[in-house]
C-alpha cells in the first residue's frame, strides 16, 4: 500500500515547472551581482592616516620649524617662501617627458615642487632627472575602472599639503601630459584669477560638466540607487581627471568622507565599460561643495575626436610641430590651455626641438 505522503509523479512535475521560473526571478534578488575589485581594507587604513595629518596640519597654523619637521622631504627654511605649484604626476610607466619638463621649471626652482605617485608594478628603467629625484611618493596599485585612480590622486594632494604649506596650487598630471606655455604664464594665469568675491579666493581649473550624453550609464555603473542618498542623480557630475586645485579644495577632497564612501565602492563587472570614477568624484563634490570657487573649464587639452577604448588620440612624432602646439592652447574657456596629453614617449625628440623656440616663448 502506498504512503499517504508520498507525492504523484503528477505533483511533483507541476511543482518542478512553478520553481523554474521562480529561481530565474529571484535568483538576481538573492545573488549578489558580480562587482569588480574593491580597493583593499589596509590600503583605506594607510590613506585615512595621511589625510588626518594633511587635514590637521592645514588647519592649525604652526611654526615654520613645525611644518619643516612634518615634511616628508624635508624641506628648508618657510619664513619668506612664495606661492608655490605643486605638480602631481600620476604614473605608471616612466616619465619620459622629464626632459621636456625640466627646461619648463628651469630657473623657477623656488616656485613649484614635485610629486610623483608611481604604481609599484610599474617598470621604471629611466633615471631620474634633478626635479623629480627622491620626489617620489609611496604608491599603491592603481587600475582603470576603479577608484584606484582616486585614491592616487588624494595621495598626492594629501603629501604636497603636508610638505610645504606654500604649495597654492596643485596640478595633476599623468606621463603622457606635455607644457603648451612657459611657467610664468601659468605662474600668473594661476595666481591672478580669483572669484570676484569680497574675499577674492582663488579659483580651481577643473572641467564640470552636467549634460554628457553617458552621464545615466555612468550613474548607475555601481548599481541602481547604489549612490543614494548621497549622491543623487542630477547633482553627479563629470569631468577630465587632469585637474589645477586652489589649496582649500585640495584639503576639501582629502577631509572628504562622505562622497568618497560612494565612490569608492566597485563597479558592476556588467557595466564596467561606464567605470570612470575617477572623472566623476572630483567635479561632483566640488560643484557640491564650492560651484563658484571653480572655473568649471579645465587647462589641460585633451583631443577625443579618435579615441579607442576610452583612451584620447595619442600624437605621434610626425604630428608634432609649432602649429600643433599654437593649436592645442586655444580653448574656449577664459584662459588658454597651459598643457596637453596624450603624447607618444617617442615625440620627446621633435619635441625638444620646438621648445625653446615654441613652448617656451609664450
Amino acid at each position: 500500500m502506498a504512503s499517504p505522503y508520498a507525492a504523484s509523479p503528477y505533483v511533483l512535475s507541476l511543482l518542478l515547472l512553478v520553481s523554474i521560473p521562480a529561481v530565474f526571478l529571484l535568483a538576481p534578488r538573492l545573488i549578489p551581482p558580480r562587482t569588480l575589485p574593491a580597493i583593499p581594507d589596509a590600503d583605506e587604513t594607510e590613506d585615512l592616516a595621511l589625510f588626518r595629518r594633511a587635514v590637521l596640519l592645514s588647519a592649525a597654523p604652526s611654526s615654520p620649524a613645525a611644518l619643516a619637521a612634518a615634511s616628508p622631504f624635508k624641506i628648508g627654511p618657510l619664513a619668506r617662501a612664495k606661492p608655490k605649484v605643486a605638480f602631481l604626476f600620476l604614473t605608471n610607466s616612466d616619465l619620459v617627458f622629464a626632459p621636456l619638463w625640466e627646461k619648463f621649471f628651469a630657473g623657477h626652482q623656488e616656485l613649484f615642487n614635485v610629486y610623483v605617485h608611481a604604481d609599484p608594478a610599474a617598470a621604471l628603467t629611466l633615471p631620474a632627472t634633478p626635479s623629480f629625484r627622491g620626489r617620489t611618493i609611496p604608491g599603491k596599485a592603481t587600475a582603470r575602472a576603479s577608484a584606484t585612480l582616486i585614491s592616487a590622486a588624494r595621495r598626492l594632494l594629501a603629501t604636497a599639503l603636508i610638505d610645504d604649506p606654500n604649495n597654492r596650487f596643485f596640478a595633476l598630471l599623468s606621463q603622457s601630459c606635455i607644457p603648451l606655455q612657459p611657467f610664468p604664464t601659468l605662474y600668473r594665469t594661476l595666481f591672478a584669477d580669483h572669484n570676484g568675491g569680497p574675499r577674492r579666493r582663488h579659483r580651481s581649473f577643473i572641467e564640470i560638466l552636467d549634460d554628457e550624453p553617458t552621464l545615466h550609464d555612468r550613474y548607475y555603473a555601481r548599481g541602481d540607487d547604489v549612490m543614494l542618498p548621497e549622491v543623487p542623480y542630477d547633482r553627479f557630475r563629470v569631468g577630465s581627471q587632469f585637474f589645477v586645485l586652489a589649496r582649500r579644495h585640495a584639503v576639501m577632497v582629502v577631509r572628504d568622507r562622505r562622497l568618497w564612501n560612494k565612490f569608492k565602492l566597485p563597479c558592476l563587472v556588467k557595466r564596467k565599460d561606464s567605470c570612470y570614477p575617477e572623472e566623476h568624484y572630483f567635479p561632483t563634490l566640488l560643484d557640491m561643495q564650492d560651484p563658484g570657487g571653480c572655473t568649471k573649464f579645465t587647462l589641460t587639452r585633451v583631443n577625443w575626436t579618435d579615441s579607442v577604448g576610452g583612451h584620447p588620440h595619442t600624437y605621434q612624432p610626425e604630428e608634432v610641430s609649432g602649429d600643433l602646439i599654437r593649436e592645442l592652447r586655444k580653448s574656449n574657456g577664459t584662459y588658454s590651455h597651459m598643457f596637453a596629453r596624450k603624447f607618444a614617449p617617442e615625440s620627446l625628440e621633435p619635441l625638444m626641438k620646438i621648445a625653446d623656440s615654441v613652448i617656451l616663448r609664450g
